[in-house]
């Protein structure tokens, strides 16, 4: 016997899109964080608890969502980044689909608070399981602050797949680090457990920005870089051989200040090192490829951490 083809409800369909979005609690932040970054912020704090599995909270001084559009913030695909397709092809910001807030409200009880500068007060929303509990004014500074309590509390079939709260927050922590540094002109805050981790400058130096993750050990063993073509632009900081690691893991490579995953660039970076460092061992990069948005394809990665050349 055949089986029936089911239209799938909205709260359904939202949940399976927040498997794709938000797979844990350093999803959540890498989504509002880059929100913030898209928003004009100059400082961002980012507080958790639990390994964000209990608490994620950003707050930013950017430019806000005006109050009659605070719901419409909560549907899917809802985004002022883009308008249309074409859109995706002269893309500068960080976030673009439009899926995340919704995708993270639908399995998780969120409290907005945010006021753009052209309203007297700001806004105040509570949206549980993807549905508006209650909407008010609220008295608060221009900006936007987001909490997100209790991920997955409505899927506890994710919820038993999270990993322990140290496992979690060493994930928040090295994602942190890399937007960081792909944007030294935000001063970012981040708090765990109520203790300050990293406190950024903000001054738009990458070097100092580095130099407040890694320490003076890594700093001092940078080599300053900035190459341009009429194709691209490739700027930032590559380690001499005094400096490389048993992993990958500092290799920042950002292509228009958004992370990504590239093998053709690592497998390049590897062969320009093999003869200058030991076998089996990893250089040190923090480098930021400038290119037409035309160039490159975007869209291929639901957490968009990969590109097509």
């Amino acid at each position: 016997m055949s089986k029936r083809i089911n239209i799938l409800d909205e709260v359904t369909i939202n949940q399976l899109q927040a498997g794709e979005v938000v797979e844990r609690p350093a999803s959540v932040v890498k989504e509002l964080v880059e929100n913030s970054v898209d928003a004009g912020s100059s400082k961002v704090v980012i507080e958790i608890e639990d390994g964000g599995k209990k608490l994620v909270r950003i707050t930013d001084n950017g430019s806000g969502i005006a109050s009659s559009e605070v719901e419409k913030s909560f549907l899917r695909h809802a985004t002022s980044k883009i308008r249309e397709i074409d859109d995706l092809y002269d893309l500068y910001s960080l976030g673009f689909r439009g899926e995340a807030l919704a995708s993270i409200a639908s399995v998780a009880r969120i409290e907005m608070i945010t006021k753009i500068s052209d309203e007297p007060v700001g806004t105040k929303i509570l949206v549980e399981g993807g549905k508006i509990i209650s909407k008010e004014p609220v008295g608060t500074n221009n900006g936007t602050t987001i909490i997100v309590k209790d991920l997955f509390f409505n899927t506890p079939v994710r919820q038993k797949f999270l990993k322990s709260t140290h496992a979690e927050t060493i994930n928040i922590s090295d994602l942190i680090n890399k937007l960081v540094i792909g944007n030294p002109s935000v001063s970012f805050r981040y708090i765990n457990n109520k203790k300050v981790m990293l406190n950024s400058p903000g001054d738009g130096k990458l070097i100092n920005t580095i130099r407040s993750i890694y320490g003076k050990d890594i700093t001092e063993n940078l080599v300053p870089i900035d190459y341009e073509t009429q194709f691209f632009r490739v700027s930032g900081f590559i380690g001499n051989n005094n400096v490389y690691r048993a992993n990958k893991n500092l290799q920042h490579i950002y292509i228009n200040k958004r992370y990504v995953r590239s093998k053709v660039i690592l497998d390049a970076i590897s062969e320009g090192y093999k003869s200058l460092i030991p076998i089996n061992k990893h250089a040190v990069c923090f480098l930021n490829i400038e290119i037409n948005p035309s160039k490159i394809d975007v869209n291929i990665h639901p957490t968009k951490l990969e590109i097509k050349f």
